[in-house]
């Protein structure tokens, strides 16, 4: 009877113990529920606020009524926006320049991780130091512009294009990638007598969809919200046509304290550049790549994990 009184308060002793762990780990997903819940209001409660400024009258702004609802509905100013036509000139260049961006950014990605998986690569080791060495030394913004300005690249789309299409770091995660895939596929497809070229085709491309798409989404957001390097290498008055919308919106905002007069003199709208004007711009210089992730979102966290974590 000892021996079944003994386990029966050993059993208690358990079951108290684990009813107070589980109670730790609800507080504890309880935290973090609520952390998670203030980070997401961070990140949607100043959307909301430009949104529902966009769609409010003047005078509501004015005087300061609206938060995350319209006061007074107005769609005066996105109806202006849609009838600008640098705006809308500005909005179809970014897309043209964004996709040929993506395309190629990701291109040379590949053709620089997919020779690095070679382990008889010669010069292998020396040409992943200069890689590495690049990430963490740069020449600067003044070489940067010397050399373009040498390579006749100023004021040229090709300024926006060409400096930054490829990333080190993508590249380090497309590599830790494609040293994930078995070594087995691709022994297997040389037996077949397959070269670098149709392996990389036919065996590594159609694996690597979520770090190609992951990736494809960092060079598209980044080359869609860029506008520093339009702003210190499209300075004449001729290169007005291939200012990203980012830039447009940099310069609406920035002639906003001007009177009417001097933003029609500078070729913006016309009417004067109110905040309303300024919100519907953000909306629409914002929303376009935000409806881009949905369609990735499925590879997103798997190429992000998988390339960080394999190599």
């Amino acid at each position: 009877m000892s021996d079944i009184g003994n386990a029966a308060v050993l059993n208690k002793k358990k079951l108290k113990d684990g009813m107070i762990k589980s109670r730790k780990t609800r507080a504890g997903d309880l935290v973090i529920a609520g952390i998670c819940f203030i980070l997401m209001l961070v990140c949607i409660l100043p959307m909301l606020h430009v949104l529902a400024s966009s769609l409010s009258s003047a005078d509501a702004l004015v005087r300061n009524e609206v938060f995350i609802w319209p006061k007074g509905w107005n769609v005066e100013a996105y109806r202006t926006v849609l009838t600008t036509e640098k705006y809308v000139h500005s909005m179809g260049w970014t897309a043209i320049l964004t996709v040929i961006c993506t395309l190629l950014s990701i291109t040379l990605t590949i053709m620089c991780a997919y020779p690095l998986t070679y382990t008889n690569l010669r010069g292998g080791k020396f040409i992943n130091f200069i890689i590495l060495f690049t990430m963490y030394f740069s020449a600067g913004t003044i070489p940067y512009y010397l050399l373009l300005s040498q390579m006749k690249m100023l004021n040229t789309p090709y300024a926006l294009i060409f400096p930054n299409c490829i990333g080190v770091f993508n590249v380090i995660i497309m590599r830790s990638f494609f040293f994930g895939v078995p070594d087995s596929l691709k022994e297997a497809a040389e037996i077949d007598g397959a070269g670098p070229i149709r392996i990389l085709i036919k065996v590594y491309l159609p694996l690597s969809l979520p770090v190609i798409a992951t990736l494809s989404l960092f060079y598209a957001v980044g080359r869609w919200n860029g506008f520093s390097d339009a702003l210190i290498y499209l300075r004449s008055s001729e290169s007005e046509k291939y200012w990203p919308i980012q830039l447009l919106l940099y310069n609406v905002i920035k002639n906003s304290t001007q009177t009417t007069e001097q933003a029609a003199q500078e070729g913006f709208f016309a009417n004067g550049v109110s905040k309303t004007i300024q919100m519907a711009t953000v909306m629409f210089a914002t929303v376009p790549i935000l409806l881009v992730y949905p369609w990735l979102q499925r590879y997103f966290v798997t190429g992000v994990t998988i390339g960080a974590v394999k190599g």
